[in-house]
């Protein structure tokens, strides 16, 4: 009656149909999803360096940098669910500048991988990258530290929440 192909067929786009079905599911239970954690401090914790950086090579490339030390302690053991693999948390440190209207420089990132690691209590921890600043304006300027956590699913849409924020302003004199 029907040949082996067309039965093969039709087993192999039977199992499509229901995997399509099974991860559409999947990806439509995280938009119920409401638990994101929390942020209870952020802050920094000492200005270690403020200073301009001059390139003597062949850019001749001038920049503020600054370096510091901050204090975190946020909870997002939330956050995780059944779908979720991980967390890409980092730190962003926003200002304005005459350049631009909104400048956003990521200084500090982690991957939260389960629910143990979710929980972040950290003192003094020094920053994965320096504050930089190509137009040179970073002194006396009010700059806002952000955390920033970004779901990874194993299945379904990518989103992201972000919790406390603290502003600071930096010297006026280079250090």
């Amino acid at each position: 009656m029907h040949t082996f192909w067309v039965r093969l067929n039709a087993v192999v786009f039977f199992g499509f149909t229901v995997l399509l079905c099974l991860s559409l599911l999947t990806a439509f239970s995280t938009y119920g999803h409401r638990d994101y954690g929390t942020v209870k401090q952020l802050s920094i914790n000492k200005l270690i360096q403020l200073r301009r950086v001059r390139d003597n090579g062949q850019t001749g490339y001038h920049y503020d940098q600054a370096l510091f030390n901050f204090d975190l302690k946020a909870d997002l053991t939330p956050a995780f669910d059944w779908n979720i693999k991980q967390l890409f948390v980092f730190l962003v440190v926003e200002y304005e500048s005459k350049k631009n209207v909104l400048s956003q420089v990521v200084v500090w990132d982690r991957i939260v991988e389960s629910k143990e690691d979710a929980i972040l209590d950290l003192e003094a921890e020094f920053l994965d990258y320096p504050l930089r600043d190509p137009a040179v304006e970073l002194r006396n300027k009010n700059i806002t530290l952000r955390l920033v956590w970004d779901h990874m699913p194993l299945t379904g849409t990518l989103f992201m929440r972000s919790g406390l924020t603290n502003s600071t302003i930096l010297p006026d004199q280079y250090t």
